[in-house]
């Protein structure tokens, strides 16, 4: 069941799908009221045994209680735990105890911050600062249906194609075409799989989105086309911002069509990015983002069938506007007595100058004419992007899936593209981060998701990267990605390349499975990673489990994000079957009864855990997705009583799939066997 309140006069954010009307008896399920500031309190109590999932991308554990977080899509390179905010804003949450379970969701897309038992432990008080919004309260019988009922109100999950699923190899740093096809060429060489290539703004020409340097790729179509001949795919990014230059064509035609956020007094509002002082479209206007998407034709012309999307929080580098006031306070300062607050003042100045909170308020959009300042809406900038890139892939080849990853993001957003996890770092606390994302991802819509393997930031080493690697060949999105100036860390540069090849090949194996619970979990609103609570509700030790996930259809991951650590302690809620992969063709199967085990992983070895009468499949492998073969496949599974399984089959491309076309049913007879062949 789920209700909807409505608060103050709520900004209209296309994040629910579902028309339903507002309920006019008060909402009991929580106190509610109004400070003096106008922003909306909602508060209730916790009890001892609350656990509260949800917010999809941030940081800390699965279980959010006990911190306090904000919804602010903010530009962070440090993903430390005392970040209250990264890119992304999901402002789902579901409170969960045996004798209680709802979820709230709320419709607003300015700043809200939500204190999850950080100041008492026995409260959640949440503030939003605008004070009107949509506050929709789900209440089922499970979690799972829970999570199913939230999907029905935002709407279907993105559908990438399958060739997406496949490793992708990035760096910002790759300059030109021969350093591209160098690097394509020693994936092939080794054979380590490999199905696409990122381009980073070094392929733009001074960095102006929608361009290409010539003197770097004098032809890209011509390139692509030969990169497909190799089955790899070309995936440019788009950044949001349009440099300020007369003569270059989109901030000509956007400035003709007046697309840009404006200041208060009218002019166009202007901020430092990657190519200078650029404008920003109003994405909030339907007509700027059909022009805004029309800005991608010559590249998807090109032949280019994926995009990611960045720097749409928005980043911005700087304002005239925010220097100068930095510099005034440093005026200030110099002309009178300097103490430590004084010394201090100074730097957060200057170091602020980035993202400044001011220079949100400096800009307007005007979604039906009149202005409404962008802190107010800040959160749906990203989502408005990803928004206008997915209908002009539409408009484009209404028949065809693209592939669509942002940074920024909203709720709503989840129906037009995945999402990266943001600019990691190359520790081993981020891979146990990127893992605890993942079902609040998967709760809040986005499916296709997934972290930069081996860390953005930093130099990563061979077991940092390995390890990543093994967490990697369960997330849709896989992609190995560097920053400029770090270690450069693409697989064939390490001495233990062959170890981190094996592990590919396993994630290659796996792909046509993992593709088939992909699409399950989307078109039947599902989730492809779930808390252990989902499955085993009434297990208190599954509740509080922190690092381990449910995978589809019976399975549980456990990646080992310690460093030199041998092997890890793992929490099996009932009897389970180990598979220990090592390669494609080479892993051990240890049926393990319910409890603790210690379970020993060499640097080449990971886990994956398969529930009794479920089972695993294997195709025989390839180096790239259209080389696999899905109608062979080695069974891995306990099965103890007649069970089967729905394999979902898909040409990878068709952009509105039947679900009940695409569907095979496999039969799981008992034999004694915990491996067998089938031919389908």
């Amino acid at each position: 069941m789920i209700r909807k309140y409505t608060f103050g006069t709520p900004f209209p954010t296309d994040a629910v799908v579902l028309d339903l009307p507002a309920e006019t008896a008060p909402l009991n399920s929580m106190e509610t009221q109004t400070d003096p500031e106008g922003r909306l309190i909602l508060r209730l109590s916790l009890s001892p045994e609350e656990v509260i999932f949800g917010l999809g991308q941030n940081v800390r554990g699965i279980d959010k209680r006990g911190h306090r977080y904000e919804s602010w899509n903010s530009d962070i390179f440090n993903h430390t735990e005392e970040r209250p905010s990264l890119y992304g804003s999901h402002n789902f949450l579901v409170f969960f105890r045996p004798d209680r379970l709802f979820g709230i969701y709320l419709d607003d897309p300015g700043k809200i911050v939500w204190d999850l038992g950080c100041t008492r432990y026995d409260t959640a008080e949440i503030t939003v600062e605008s004070g009107s919004l949509n506050l929709y309260l789900l209440e089922e019988d499970s979690l799972t249906e829970l999570a199913r009922a939230f999907r029905s109100l935002t709407g279907r999950s993105y559908l990438p194609p399958r060739w997406a699923f496949g490793y992708i190899q990035s760096r910002w740093g790759y300059a030109g075409e021969d350093e591209v096809r160098e690097v394509a060429a020693e994936h092939r060489k080794r054979h380590i799989p490999l199905d696409a290539l990122c381009l980073d703004i070094d392929y733009m020409d001074g960095y102006r989105n929608f361009t290409w340097r010539k003197d770097a790729f004098p032809d890209l179509k011509r390139f692509q086309a030969a990169m497909k001949e190799e089955h790899l795919r070309l995936v440019p990014i788009i950044d949001a911002g349009i440099k300020v230059e007369e003569g270059y064509a989109p901030y000509d035609s956007g400035k003709a069509r007046d697309a840009f956020c404006k200041k208060e007094d009218g002019s166009d509002f202007v901020a430092a990015v990657w190519p200078g002082r650029c404008c920003f479209p109003d994405f909030l206007r339907e007509d700027v983002r059909r022009w805004f998407g029309s800005l991608y034709t010559p590249l998807l012309e090109a032949g280019i069938e994926g995009f990611w999307n960045d720097m749409n929080e928005p980043a911005l580098f700087y304002t005239d506007e925010g220097v100068a006031d930095a510099f005034a306070l440093a005026d200030r300062i110099r002309s009178g007595s300097v103490d430590y607050e004084a010394a201090w003042g100074l730097m957060r100045a200057f170091s602020g100058i980035a993202n400044n909170p001011e220079d949100y308020r400096r800009f307007y959009h005007r979604p039906d004419g009149k202005p409404v300042r962008h802190d107010r809406v800040h959160n749906l900038y990203g989502a408005g992007m990803t928004r206008a890139t997915s209908e002009a892939f539409r408009c484009f080849a209404p028949d065809k899936r693209m592939l669509l990853f942002s940074r920024s993001s909203f709720i709503g957003a989840h129906r037009y593209g995945g999402m990266w996890q943001g600019d990691n770092f190359s520790w081993w606390s981020h891979i146990k981060l990127a893992l605890q994302m993942l079902p609040n991802l998967n709760l809040c819509g986005f499916l296709y998701c997934g972290c930069d393997l081996g860390g953005f930031g930093c130099d990563t080493t061979e077991d940092l990267l390995e390890r990543f690697l093994q967490l990697g060949v369960f997330t849709p999105l896989m992609r190995n990605h560097s920053a400029l100036h770090t270690r450069e860390q693409e697989i064939y540069r390490f001495a233990s390349w062959e170890i981190m090849r094996d592990t590919l090949t396993v994630r290659y194996a796996l792909l046509p499975w993992l593709y088939s619970e992909f699409m399950k979990a989307a078109l039947t609103d599902g989730m492809l990673f779930r808390p252990l609570a989902f499955d085993f509700p009434q297990d208190r030790r599954a509740v509080h489990t922190q690092d381990q996930l449910m995978l589809g259809d019976g399975c549980m991951i456990a990646p080992v994000y310690e460093q030199n650590a041998a092997g890890r302690y793992v929490y099996l809620p009932e009897d389970m079957l180990l598979i220990r992969f090592r390669f494609v063709a080479d892993y051990d199967l240890v049926p393990l009864e319910k409890g603790d085990h210690w379970i020993d992983l060499a640097l080449n070895e990971f886990p994956l855990f398969v529930r009794k009468n479920r089972a695993v499949f294997l195709c025989p492998g390839g180096e790239y997705s259209e080389e696999l073969d899905d109608s062979r496949f080695t069974v891995l599974g306990q099965i103890e009583t007649e069970s089967a399984y729905d394999l979902y089959r898909d040409d990878g491309l068709t952009s509105d799939p039947d679900l009940a076309a695409g569907l095979t049913r496999i039969s799981l007879s008992p034999d004694g066997k915990l491996k067998r062949e089938i031919v389908l």
